[in-house]
């Protein structure tokens, strides 16, 4: 099976104090480029997050989008400053002696004085955290993994079609360049009868033109390797896995050797055949760039 390198992915989780939303989406690009968009208060956890992103994924630019809501009581604790509440009401009472007054001091009135109390953060539970951001992220990842793999497939049945196209087009180029050298044959001929009028014919002469003209315009090495290359890649897409780098390589290849036919027709026939060939590999080139 080949991926794609296009797909998205969303999933959610929760317990009983946060609940972590993560989205995920990925274009093609030539290696593994994450982007991470998380909360500042939980940027610690961006490393794991990369790392986590690594065990689905093995190219492409990825963008994570990492959203979070605090379900539970509020990240604070109220604390009171027993020391200082002491003095308070130590103070109330030498006062209540000094002057002869009843100490009416309650609670109520002790906490009226607000330096007493103070706003502690939470500890937070790092572990308890990265379990449920976790859950999200690996839900997210596979429904990511899963659209790739789908787009994969659409991908191996075009670029099945495009190949058996080429190799039905390299097949006609083969087929054409033996009656090239039989065009150019009968043209010699026909061009010494126009010089000599006694008709007479140098066989040799005219076998040893057709050979140096047919050396020019073989192109035999190049369909030979070009049915190669078309071999190797319907096999790689076939085996599946990785092979978006070779895939690539290989339709350089491919574009190599039909730039090179190209050159060499002669005729209408073999260049618009060539001009084909060109734009299926052209096609070929622009899809493989899209696969893992």
């Amino acid at each position: 099976m080949i991926r794609s390198m296009t797909g998205f992915g969303r999933a959610e989780s929760a317990n009983n104090m946060i609940k972590f939303v993560v989205e995920a989406k990925s274009v093609n690009h030539r290696f593994l480029d994450t982007s991470v968009r998380i909360p500042k208060e939980y940027g610690f956890l961006e490393t794991s997050v990369r790392a986590e992103v690594k065990k689905y994924l093995i190219r492409g630019k990825v963008d994570l989008y990492i959203t979070y809501v605090n379900l539970g009581d509020a990240d604070l604790n109220l604390q009171f400053n027993e020391h200082l509440a002491e003095e308070y009401v130590n103070a109330y009472r030498r006062m209540a002696e000094t002057f002869g007054l009843e100490n009416d001091l309650t609670v109520s009135t002790l906490g009226m004085q607000e330096e007493i109390f103070a706003l502690e953060e939470k500890a937070l539970d790092e572990e308890a955290v990265w379990g449920v951001l976790k859950e999200a992220l690996d839900n997210a990842l596979v429904m990511l993994a899963e659209t790739r793999s789908r787009e994969g497939e659409d991908l191996k049945r075009d670029l099945l079609e495009k190949l058996v196209r080429m190799k039905e087009i390299v097949d006609s180029i083969e087929r054409r360049y033996p009656e090239l050298l039989l065009e150019y044959r009968e043209r010699l001929r026909d061009k010494v009868r126009e010089l000599f009028t006694d008709n007479s014919i140098d066989e040799n002469r005219i076998a040893t033109e057709v050979v140096l003209y047919a050396d020019k315009l073989a192109t035999d090495e190049e369909t030979v390797r070009l049915k190669s290359h078309i071999d190797s890649m319907i096999k790689e897409i076939s085996e599946g896995g990785d092979v978006g780098r070779k895939l690539d390589f290989i339709a350089q290849e491919m574009n190599r050797e039909s730039n090179t036919i190209l050159s060499k027709a002669t005729d209408l026939e073999t260049t618009n055949l060539a001009i084909d060939l060109k734009t299926e590999i052209e096609k070929i080139r622009e899809q493989v760039q899209n696969v893992e």
